[in-house]
């Protein structure tokens, strides 16, 4: 379900975007009319982690942050280039962070916030982070680009179907700790297959 969570507001973002002509919204004002329904369903959606978990991480208190910032921005200046330089400021933002943490206060941010659910060497660990930094760089180059060269509907697409690379960092992230989770052990006292 968490997983669902966290769709949610890009999903509505995407549909509210592209449905915008039922709603009476010219295509022009199609991206102004989409942000304040991408802030809303942010809130909610961290009003319903906040239900659950009765907390709210850095990270998301961030994001919520600047979902708000820059689509206050885009919509008091009416310009559409906050909101679509959002993902590239809060990813590399995410990166430096993690890097920093890492490398200058010799602290694993990973490790520090999921430590207590997975047991891993701390190479594994720091390979770990490694990737996450090198993601969120990705993920923000990514977004630099399509802003730059692609059109804004375009933008709107990658920001839906970009959701790829998020399940395919996930996987390959499941596969590299797998052989590091604990499993059931055979009779002999070795890890069964």
């Amino acid at each position: 379900m968490r997983t669902l969570l966290d769709f949610i507001p890009i999903v509505l973002f995407f549909a509210a975007y592209k449905l915008h002509a039922w709603f009476g919204i010219d295509k022009e004002e199609a991206i102004y009319f989409a942000t304040p329904i991408l802030m809303l369903a942010t809130v909610l959606q961290m009003g319903l982690i906040y239900a659950m978990d009765r907390k709210l991480t850095a990270m998301q208190k961030v994001t919520l942050g600047m979902v708000l910032v820059f689509g206050s921005v885009t919509l008091a200046l009416h310009d559409k280039r906050f909101v679509m330089w959002k993902p590239t400021v809060l990813w590399l933002a995410i990166a430096l962070a993690m890097a920093v943490a890492q490398w200058r206060m010799k602290i694993n941010f990973l490790k520090s916030t999921m430590g207590l659910q997975l047991e891993l060497p701390d190479s594994v660990w720091h390979k770990l982070s490694v990737a996450w930094v090198g993601f969120f760089v990705f993920l923000a180059s990514s977004n630099a680009l399509v802003v730059a060269f692609w059109s804004e509907e375009d933008w709107v697409n990658f920001k839906l179907w970009g959701f790829g690379f998020w399940l395919v960092f996930f996987v390959g992230q499941g596969l590299f700790i797998a052989p590091y989770l604990p499993g059931d052990e055979k009779p002999d006292g070795g890890p069964t297959p």
